[in-house]
């Protein structure tokens, strides 16, 4: 009999992980979603949905890699490690209680209006989608609040794909983008400027206590920096408040911020069996094991966990600066057409727009990284009962 790996959060980075381990492993992944919806390149979800939704809204059933493995919408409640199980509350409200050989804790966080844990089914996705970017989409100006990565890619998108539009862009420091490298930062300030956003550096909004970004709003931005009220016809807000979706980890095995503490082998210390990856993985300042292939690693220090080898393991090291993609993948007519990426050490190179669809996904991404994606799928988005 297989072992059994269960893990808790289907989004990007657990599905990688279910993905690497599916040929060896029993393996049920548990998700609030019937699918895959990617927190990545909300300016494109917003601004072009449908071509959005082609590459980062995805059925599971369209992964080859996870024929057989068995996925559950609903929500984990409860874990117990003594008994190495885990409580499910599934979509139609009823429990279930699964085992584990192993467990990975990839929850994720809720993030402003785009990435939440709450139960939806297919059809309030697209709703949601559709709703927030005509709601964008139908405004003559915009204020973007929040200079990290996803701030700058709705400015950069909006500002790119509507020139008509006043799209103005506030961020607390001299340049967006903290937690980049410094040629990073002065090179995609330069290209928010080439596509025609307003540039605010060195504001910061008031925020309510219990306002965590999750809506657009049409009221005036105050300034705690000072500066006069603004108005703007639509206001959203990129802070950087994250949530970690920890309500079923006990408090033992959760640091100060609420986040999963995690060793140097992406273990949670005490537990020999029990581990984490993703955006809820405190395993550096910038949670970095979501990118960097932390699941590729967690997928071989698994493997050496439950072959009682863990002499095997390897540690994850993070780097120095964030680092990837930022605008997504840009229209031929726009200023860095293409897929740009940025690099921890400042420099950047793109994939010209024609290699994006023909080279970069077919094969990069969707062969090699997801080990084959069907390219279509017939009926409904099969959920466990």
């Amino acid at each position: 009999m297989k072992q059994r790996i269960l893990i808790a959060g289907f989004g990007d980075t657990g599905l990688l992980v279910a993905i690497n381990l599916s040929k060896h492993y029993d393996i049920l992944g548990v998700s609030p979603k019937p699918c895959l919806v990617s927190g990545q390149e909300l300016g494109l979800r917003l601004t072009q949905p449908q071509a959005w939704k082609r590459d980062y809204l995805m059925p599971y059933e369209r992964y080859r890699k996870l024929d057989g493995v068995r996925t559950v919408q609903g929500l984990i409640s409860a874990i117990n490690s003594d008994q190495s199980t885990v409580t499910i509350t599934r979509a139609d409200g009823t429990e279930m209680v699964e085992p584990y050989d192993a467990l990975v804790i990839a929850s994720g966080v809720t993030n402003g209006f785009w990435r939440d844990n709450s139960l939806a089914d297919l059809a309030t996705i697209n709703n949601q989608i559709e709703a927030a970017s005509q709601q964008l989409l139908a405004a003559n100006s915009a204020a973007i609040i929040g200079g990290g990565a996803t701030g700058v890619s709705v400015a950069a998108n909006l500002a790119a794909q509507h020139p008509a539009k006043a799209v103005h862009f506030f961020y607390s420091q001299e340049q967006p983008l903290p937690g980049y490298h410094p040629r990073t930062r002065a090179q995609v300030t330069k290209h928010l400027e080439n596509v025609g956003v307003h540039l605010h550096p060195q504001h910061r909004a008031k925020v309510e206590s219990d306002f965590s970004g999750d809506r657009l709003t049409t009221e005036p931005v105050n300034w705690s920096s000072g500066q006069d009220d603004f108005q703007a016809d639509i206001t959203l807000w990129a802070l950087g408040k994250v949530t970690p979706n920890n309500s079923f980890v006990p408090a033992d095995m959760l640091n100060r911020d609420g986040f999963v503490k995690a060793d140097e082998f992406l273990r949670v210390p005490g537990y020999n069996n029990i581990f984490t990856v993703g955006d809820i993985a405190a395993t550096d300042p910038n949670r970095s094991s979501a990118r960097n292939w932390g699941y590729r690693l967690l997928g071989h220090n698994i493997r050496a966990s439950l072959q009682g080898k863990p002499d095997r393991m390897k540690p994850y090291s993070a780097p120095e600066n964030r680092w990837g993609s930022i605008y997504g993948v840009q229209d031929p007519n726009l200023p860095d057409s293409g897929l740009r990426v940025f690099q921890p050490d400042g420099g950047s190179f793109r994939f010209p727009r024609w290699s994006v669809q023909s080279l970069l996904f077919p094969l990069a991404v969707r062969k090699m990284i997801y080990k084959g994606v069907r390219p279509s799928l017939d009926g409904e988005t099969r959920q466990e009962h």
